[in-house]
């Protein structure tokens, strides 16, 4: 590979530090210096990812290690950064934390070995001097093998009060100090319960974000970050077989993609398209007819947020139930099963009548119901794993979901070796498959055979 190939992976010392903020700033600023950038998060967000697209115009990928089998994830980044000179690529949390308290489970530290990968480390500067090599000598020591290769001060109030903070982190840790973020009006995210406000719900005033880019062009020595970032090879990676369509046969997919269903990994829907599946957007919102298709998915997104005007638009409730009747392969994930469902309890309490396709209702709460990963396997034959196959997801919502018809997947999370919660969940009904799991594809792309098999019976 060519010595031009750039990586970096931005670390934080916990959430919450600015990862996603500086990550915004530092593609723009690759961007306008000409750079074809390519951004990443590591882990399952979709939220991030979705304002890495907005500020770069490129779509970004997610590197989750708990779905996606090490040789598979780096085929997908060596694939990728053909088309690219340099990977952005957003840790997640704090750089060791990952599943459980394994730092080697999950973690952006992880992540980092397995591409080996450099890591800038963002640590925050605010109301602290000397103390702050303290903090960066911690994550050196950590774990000495991990390339820990510069540190990015964010939260620095003045030029001389940087100088402080690089002077201690140079002295004590002997790594270099690639310069500050100072505290910037304009570019704050909007959050909401799920995280960040989605990118396309926000007007993104691309103004702030360019000052932000010229500010960060001043505090940070970018030559230095590019030197830092130089790539010796990329990671060595194969893809499993990958079911296709038949020559001579079309199936067609009507993806949902609106205000209110919008979380899809880009690579799942690269593989379906490599797989030869046509694709068709379609907005359970503002349409009122479905295209013609074979194939249906609801992913998800914010449908309390839209429940009234989803329960107004008959149109489309009816037309997904003779979908349904007429065997139309619909797969169905959080958000989705929640449209699919008979009826939706949004946060004032008000009741919304939906498909009615998997009987049972959504009621949303105060708290997360669950969060985080976990793994299900199928009691019987279901859209996407046959019985006794398992599914590898991430479940992340504020509703719960109460069911009128019996559970196909058994799922539990598993945490340092120890199952720690079990639960029934995923309902299948003809063809039509939902659950509250997020899903991806590459953890084994031959599970979408059975998908195109149900879609081949669609009358």
């Amino acid at each position: 590979m060519a010595a031009k190939h750039h990586a970096f992976i931005l670390a934080g010392t916990g959430s919450g530090c600015g990862k996603t903020t500086v990550t915004l700033g530092l593609l723009n600023v690759l961007k306008q210096r000409g750079w074809r950038v390519q951004p990443w998060k590591v882990g399952p967000d979709y939220l991030d990812t979705g304002w890495h697209r907005a500020i770069s115009g490129v779509s970004s990928r997610n590197l989750d290690s708990f779905m996606i089998p090490a040789p598979v994830l780096n085929a997908l980044f060596r694939e990728q950064m053909q088309h690219a000179d340099i990977a952005v690529i957003e840790g997640v949390m704090g750089l060791y934390d990952g599943l459980g308290i394994d730092p080697n489970q999950c973690s952006t530290a992880a992540m980092a070995k397995q591409l080996a990968c450099p890591i800038i480390l963002l640590v925050d500067g605010k109301a602290v001097s000397t103390s702050i090599a303290a903090t960066v000598l911690g994550f050196q020591h950590f774990d000495p093998s991990l390339n820990i290769a510069g540190v990015v001060v964010n939260r620095v109030n003045s030029a001389s009060h940087f100088q402080l903070l690089k002077s201690a982190i140079e002295r004590y840790c002997a790594i270099p100090v690639i310069g500050y973020v100072p505290t910037v009006a304009g570019v704050a995210l909007p959050e909401r319960h799920l995280g960040l406000i989605t990118a396309r719900e926000s007007v993104v005033e691309q103004q702030p974000w360019q000052d932000f880019a010229d500010t960060l062009g001043r505090t940070l020595d970018i030559e230095k970050l590019l030197t830092l970032s130089k790539m010796k090879t990329l990671p060595q990676g194969e893809w499993p077989p990958i079911p296709s369509v038949g020559e001579g046969e079309r199936l067609t997919l009507a993806l949902a993609d609106d205000e209110a269903f919008n979380f899809y990994y880009p690579d799942n829907i690269a593989l379906l398209e490599r797989a030869g599946v046509e694709i068709v957007r379609f907005s359970p919102l503002h349409d009122n007819a479905l295209p013609e298709c074979q194939m249906i998915w609801l992913g998800g997104g914010y449908p309390e947020l839209h429940a009234k005007a989803l329960a107004a638009n008959q149109a489309m409730l009816t037309q997904l139930r003779q979908a349904h009747a007429r065997g139309v392969a619909i797969y169905a994930e959080c958000g989705g099963l929640m449209y699919l469902g008979s009826s939706l309890e949004d946060a004032q309490g008000d009741i919304h009548l939906m498909a009615n396709i998997i009987p049972g209702h959504s009621k949303m709460g105060k708290r997360l119901t669950r969060f985080g990963y976990c793994e299900a396997q199928a009691r019987e034959n279901t859209l996407l794993a046959a019985t006794g196959e398992w599914l590898r997801g991430h479940e992340f919502h504020y509703s719960d979901f109460t069911p009128e018809t019996p559970a196909v997947l058994d799922c539990r999370k598993v945490r340092d070796g120890n199952v720690l919660q079990t639960w029934s969940g995923g309902w299948q009904l003809g063809n039509t498959f939902a659950s509250y799991l997020h899903i991806h594809f590459a953890q084994r792309p031959m599970m979408l055979a059975h998908w195109l098999n149900a879609a081949r019976s669609a009358q």
